[in-house]
């Protein structure tokens, strides 16, 4: 038994010492390609590193068998495989990196630089109440609309490309901006809290290749705006007139104003967001 026992600790010993500190650089390497790895599979990054593997399994193949004309030609390709990886992969990584800059840390920091905290972004229930009447009465007529409302994430870039309003939202004031052949009704409208800051603001289109074929440019780009910050966007179709939302990349239909409007009383709680058959920059062809 004692040889059992220093057989075992002798085996201890020849493990390297692991203190706290190793130990949290686990978790944060673990967390770091997690992260990574959760990336690549929500973007088309998934697909090109499936192609990767397979060009390493063709290698490892032909290592094994000692195909050395083969092995000298991927040998030279890979000089400038990493050049060519970041040319293939430089819209996801864009993506990411605009991801990583425009976190809860970095906005907060923002705010307070600005000057301007939560409570400009606070919505009033009233507020909430006017928006979801609006929207469900131009999904009626079925009058396009596209309506983002902003959160921790500063929208102001978006702002700047339309014309400032700085109104106070109303039902009749949304269904005026968005009525056909009028000069605010193309592009989107930007909300801070209560207040309708601007509209004909133009937002990025999602370039993700799962969406719906079904879905036009308005939908892309209530996608593309919820892709790149946390805003809250409200999408009415013109040709069905279904009302959808999109958050964080998810694209969700809603079937009534009741629904709308709670979800958007979720938000001003800073309540989780909880959405009715969420999909992932999917919806139905009906919407």
């Amino acid at each position: 038994m004692t040889n059992i026992f220093d057989n075992f600790q002798s085996w201890i010993s020849l493990l390297p010492k692991f203190s706290f500190t190793n130990f949290v650089e686990v978790i944060i390497i673990s967390i770091i390609v997690y992260e990574i790895l959760l990336w690549i599979k929500n973007t088309r990054a998934w697909t090109l590193l499936k192609g990767i593997l397979v060009i390493l399994g063709f290698t490892l193949v032909s290592a094994i068998f000692h195909l050395t004309t083969i092995l000298w030609i991927l040998e030279r390709i890979s000089y400038i495989a990493v050049t060519a990886l970041v040319i293939i992969f430089q819209p996801e990584l864009r993506k990411a990196l605009e991801q990583l800059g425009s976190q809860s840390v970095f906005s907060s920091l923002s705010s307070a630089i600005g000057g301007r905290g939560d409570a400009d972004r606070t919505m009033s229930k009233e507020a909430a109440s006017q928006i979801a009447h609006a929207v469900y009465e131009m999904s009626k007529v079925k009058t396009g609309a596209l309506i983002v409302i902003e959160q921790t994430e500063s929208l102001e870039e978006f702002i700047k490309t339309g014309i400032t309003i700085n109104g106070e939202v109303s039902s009749g004031l949304l269904i005026n901006i968005f009525e056909k052949n009028t000069p605010l009704h193309d592009g989107a409208v930007v909300m801070r809290g209560d207040i309708v800051v601007a509209a004909t603001c133009y937002l990025p289109l999602s370039d993700n290749m799962s969406i719906s074929k079904d879905l036009g440019t308005r939908h892309r780009a209530a996608l593309g705006i919820s892709e790149v910050t946390d805003s809250l966007t409200i999408v009415v179709s013109e040709e069905t007139g279904g009302v959808s939302i999109a958050y964080r990349g998810q694209l969700t239909r809603l079937p009534d104003e009741g629904a709308l409007e709670k979800v958007l009383i979720n938000r001003i709680n800073k309540a989780e967001m909880k959405f009715f058959g969420r999909s992932r920059g999917k919806e139905a062809a009906n919407a």
